[in-house]
């Protein structure tokens, strides 16, 4: 039996995880010939300091030789990402049968995102082009390479101070209910260098915004469902001491009064315009004194209805051990038997929010 397009493209898959490992952005290709591989290439311009080693292009260098041609006829070539406008007229010139693509380029791809090469009348080749295979798989592998790069720029701008620790991310990999991009901040005038962690969700015009406040124990993942609700623009801190944002090693470091100021001047940066304040039952101090202090701020003050399903596995993720704990010690300890509204529960909540139309 012959093996099919996923077949190939899993191997082109293999080559892209190599790349990636070599510390390229993750591009895989092989070359196919009746049924039978030719040539394999992966993404190397860093490695080789060359801008035209791109996987489809080493691949097509290596089937050459395989065949002793520079002319490839007859052979098909799977490539995890869409071709470029470079590797889309070497496939031409080397009179490739088929190209397929995994993941689509937005970006520069030349097989129809950006332009299409393969559709030109007035070249003289044909090359047939289909997209989309095993494209999720692909898109995830970039997706995951550039989100690491991202997170190594950011630890590199925003070091963490010799007086706190950061939680590693790995810890929250496990919770596949929070898919959110992580958003931080370290240079407030009350915030000591220490990097807070936020969520920020939704339509950015939205009105009213939301801000959720979670209490001791607790961080962002209180809140999970409801920044999921679409319509309107959801910011959930991580109080400094709790959840993705450093952890200070003092437990002096800790006051409400403290995380009122900061919170503050957070909203001063950010200018979300009208807010409703939404607090777990463990923020009502936080909330009492952030409302008084900004009663302009906010139209409406409301507590957050609990699910009643325990989430100990998720509160005690951005804690390993003993010395993470100071803001547990100062403000409280680990919820037990809480977890945040339910989907349904954040449903409701945000309409009855967003149906508030006065002060």
């Amino acid at each position: 039996m012959m093996p099919n397009d996923e077949h190939w493209m899993r191997l082109a898959l293999a080559e892209a995880r190599a790349a990636a490992e070599a510390g390229e952005v993750p591009v895989g290709a092989v070359l196919v010939k009746g049924g039978r591989l030719v040539a394999t290439g992966r993404n190397a311009p860093v490695a080789l300091h060359d801008p035209s080693a791109h996987a489809e292009m080493n691949a097509l260098r290596a089937g050459g030789a395989a065949l002793g041609n520079y002319r490839l006829d007859g052979c098909e070539l799977y490539v995890t990402l869409e071709p470029c406008a470079m590797c889309a007229g070497a496939m031409l010139h080397a009179r490739l049968s088929r190209v397929v693509f995994g993941a689509a380029d937005p970006k520069t791809g030349a097989a129809g995102s950006v332009l299409d090469l393969f559709a030109q009348r007035e070249l003289n080749h044909r090359t047939l082009v289909q997209g989309g295979v095993l494209a999720a798989d692909c898109q995830d592998l970039l997706q995951d390479f550039f989100k690491g790069r991202r997170s190594a720029a950011r630890e590199a701008a925003e070091p963490l101070r010799d007086d706190a620790l950061r939680t590693p991310a790995e810890r929250f990999e496990a919770l596949a209910d929070y898919p959110f991009e992580p958003h931080y901040v370290n240079d407030l005038p009350s915030q000591r260098g220490w990097r807070m962690h936020y969520l920020d969700e939704g339509r950015a015009t939205a009105s009213p915004a939301c801000l959720c406040l979670h209490g001791p124990g607790e961080w962002s993942y209180f809140f999970r469902h409801l920044a999921r609700v679409p319509g309107w623009r959801v910011l959930v801190p991580d109080l400094i001491g709790f959840g993705r944002s450093d952890k200070p090693k003092r437990e002096a470091a800790h006051t409400w009064g403290w995380h009122r100021d900061l919170l503050l001047e957070w909203l001063d940066r950010l200018q979300p315009g009208p807010l409703v304040l939404v607090h777990s039952a463990g923020a009502i101090p936080l909330a009492s004194l952030l409302a008084s202090a900004a009663p302009a701020r906010f139209q409406r003050v409301m507590e957050a209805t609990d699910a009643g399903e325990d989430a100990t596995v998720a509160w005690r993720a951005p804690f390993p051990d003993r010395g993470y704990e100071a803001a547990l010690r100062a403000l409280g300890a680990v919820p037990s038997g809480v977890s945040g509204p339910s989907a349904a529960q954040a449903a409701r909540l945000a309409k009855e929010a967003m149906g508030y139309s006065g002060p």
